[in-house]
C-alpha cells in the first residue's frame, strides 16, 4: 500500500477502488506479516463492515469524508470505541466506550481503523521490545527494532499494510520509530489536539501525532484532526534554518553523511544555514523533564486506573509489567527510592515555562523558520543485542540516552516536531531528518516540511 491518502482517497470516491478490496488487503497483509508484531488486536469484522457501508454510500453517489474508506493503524494506547486498550502491558485490557477524540474526528471523516498497534510497554521506551505482545521488528531489517514507543504504527506504515496511523509522542516516541523506519512523523504543539481518551504517560507532555509515507499525508491527518484547511507547500528560498548543537554531534557515519548531504541540499535551495548551540537549553529540558516525568507517569496512571479499571491499583499494575526495563523504572523511578518528591516535582514544575521561554526567545531572537537535526544519532540496531545498551562510535552507550538525546527536549520545549526520511549516500537502515519550530505554528512547520522532503528525501532522487 504504497499509494498517498490523497491519491487513495480519490479512487475510491471516483469508484476506481472500493474501499473493501483496501480493507481486505490490509488485513491480508497484516496477517501475512504477522511475524513483524505490528497489531496487538485486529478487528477485522467491524472493518470489513465499515468498508461496505463506504462503498455502499459511493454506489448512491452520497457525500463522503476526506478519508473516504483509508485503512488506518492506531497505538494501542488510544482508545477505539469497541476495541480493546492495553498500552501494550498485561495490566490494562478494557473495551473501550468512547473513541478518543483524535479517532472520532478521523472515523467521522470516513477512515476504518483496521487495528490497535503494538508498542513499548506503557510507552516508556525507544525499540518497542515488548515482552508482553512480542517485539515489534523493523521491516527494512527483522533483525532490528523499529524504535518506540509507536513502534507498531510505524512499523505497518513501512510495511505497507496501512497507508497512514496514530502514535503518541511525550519525548519522541512518534519521531524516532518514523525515522527508524523511513516514514514521516509529526508531534504536534503538545495539547495542540485532545488527549482525552488517551492511556497517560506525562500528560504535560503527551502528544498524539500522526504517521504516513509521506509529509502532505501526515498534513492531511493533522489538518483533519484539527478542523483546518491543509497549508500549501512552502518556498525554501530565504528561509532561515538552525543547525542545532549538541545534537549534529556524536553521530554514526552514515547519518553524520546523509544529514552533511541534506545541508548541501538545502544551501542550494536557497535556505541561509547557522549553527545554534542548544546546549543548555537541552541540559535545562532534561533538568526538569524527569522529575515532572516520574512524579506524573504515577499520579497520572493512578487516575487513569480510578476511571477505566478501578479494581486494579498501580502497584498491582506494575508487578504485571512484562518488560524488564520498564518494570524497573516504574519499581525505581516511579514509585521506589528514586521517585522525585512532591517538592522536587513542584520546583521542577514551576521552572518550566522559563525554560520554554527561552526556547521561544532563542528562535525569535534569531529569526529561525526551524532548527534542524538528525532525529537519532544512530540507525536502528539489532533487537536481540541492544535492548539495554549499543556502541555508537566506539563507545557502549545505554539505548534509551542515545535515542533520547536529539528528540526528548523538544517535548519539554512543547514545540512541533517534524521527523522525515533522509536520502544517504550508503546503502543502510533509515536515517531521519527532524524539524522543530516554533509552538502553535504546526502548519507553517508542515508547509516547510513539504519542501525539505522534495530535495532531501529518498524520494526526491
Amino acid at each position: 500500500m504504497t499509494q498517498s491518502i490523497l491519491q487513495l482517497a480519490e479512487k475510491i470516491r471516483a469508484g476506481q477502488l472500493t474501499s473493501t478490496v483496501l480493507i481486505e488487503e490490509s488485513l491480508g497483509k497484516a496477517r501475512a506479516d504477522e511475524n513483524l508484531h505490528a497489531f496487538i488486536s485486529l478487528d477485522k469484522e467491524k472493518a470489513l463492515a465499515a468498508a461496505q457501508y463506504i462503498d455502499r454510500l459511493v454506489a448512491e453517489g452520497a457525500p463522503l469524508g476526506p478519508l473516504s474508506g483509508i485503512p488506518l493503524a492506531v497505538k494501542d494506547n488510544i482508545n477505539v470505541k469497541g476495541m480493546h486498550t492495553t498500552a501494550g502491558t498485561p495490566g490494562i485490557d478494557f473495551i473501550a466506550s468512547h473513541s478518543a477524540p483524535v479517532v472520532r474526528s478521523l472515523i467521522d471523516a470516513n477512515a476504518i481503523i483496521v487495528g490497535k498497534a503494538n508498542m513499548h510497554e506503557l510507552a516508556f521506551g525507544v525499540t518497542s521490545n515488548n515482552a508482553a505482545f512480542g517485539a515489534v521488528r523493523n521491516p527494512m531489517d527483522l533483525t532490528c527494532f523499529p524504535g518506540g514507543s509507536s513502534g507498531g504504527t510505524a512499523a505497518a506504515i513501512a510495511a505497507g499494510i496501512v497507508p497512514a496511523g496514530l502514535g503518541t509522542d511525550t519525548a519522541g516516541s512518534v519521531r524516532l520509530p518514523a525515522a527508524l523506519t523511513g516514514i514521516v512523523g509529526f508531534r504536534p504543539t503538545t495539547h495542540d489536539l485532545s488527549q482525552a481518551g488517551v492511556v497517560p504517560s506525562v500528560p504535560t507532555f503527551d502528544v498524539v501525532g500522526p504517521m504516513a509515507r509521506t509529509v502532505e499525508d501526515v498534513t492531511y491527518l493533522f489538518a483533519i484532526m484539527k478542523k483546518t484547511p491543509m497549508p500549501n507547500r512552502k518556498e525554501l528560498k530565504g528561509l532561515h534554518f538552525a543547525v542545532a548543537y549538541p545534537h549534529s554531534a556524536d553521530l554514526s557515519p552514515r547519518v553524520k553523511s546523509a544529514f552533511q548531504l541534506a545541508q548541501e541540499r538545502l544551501k542550494r535551495a536557497g535556505l541561509t544555514l547557522t549553527e545554534l548551540d542548544l546546549t543548555e537549553l537541552v541540559d535545562s529540558a532534561f533538568d526538569i523533564g524527569y522529575p515532572i516525568a516520574y512524579h506524573q507517569m504515577k499520579s497520572a496512571m493512578i487516575a487513569f486506573l480510578q476511571k477505566y479499571q478501578p479494581d486494579t491499583s498501580l502497584e498491582q499494575l506494575i508487578d504485571c509489567i512484562a518488560s524488564a526495563d520498564v518494570k524497573e523504572i516504574y519499581q525505581e523511578s516511579v514509585i521506589g527510592r528514586s521517585a522525585p518528591t512532591d517538592e522536587q516535582y513542584k520546583h521542577a514544575l514551576s521552572k518550566l515555562p522559563k525554560v520554554q521561554q527561552k526556547y521561544l526567545d532563542v528562535i525569535k531572537r534569531k529569526g529561525i523558520d526551524a532548527i534542524i537535526f538528525p532525529t537519532a544519532s544512530i540507525e536502528a540496531q539489532p533487537i536481540a543485542t541492544s535492548s539495554l545498551s549499543i556502541n555508537i562510535n566506539g563507545m557502549s552507550v545505554p539505548t534509551l540516552q542515545v535515542y533520547e538525546r536529539n528528540i526528548a527536549a523538544t517535548a519539554v520545549w512543547g514545540a512541533p516536531g517534524l521527523s522525515i526520511p533522509l536520502e544517504s549516500t550508503t546503502t543502510g537502515l533509515p536515517i531521519g531528518l527532524e524539524l522543530d519550530g516554533l509552538p502553535g505554528e504546526d502548519l507553517d512547520l508542515l508547509a516547510i516540511g513539504m519542501a525539505v522532503e522534495a530535495i532531501c528525501s529518498p524520494k526526491a532522487v
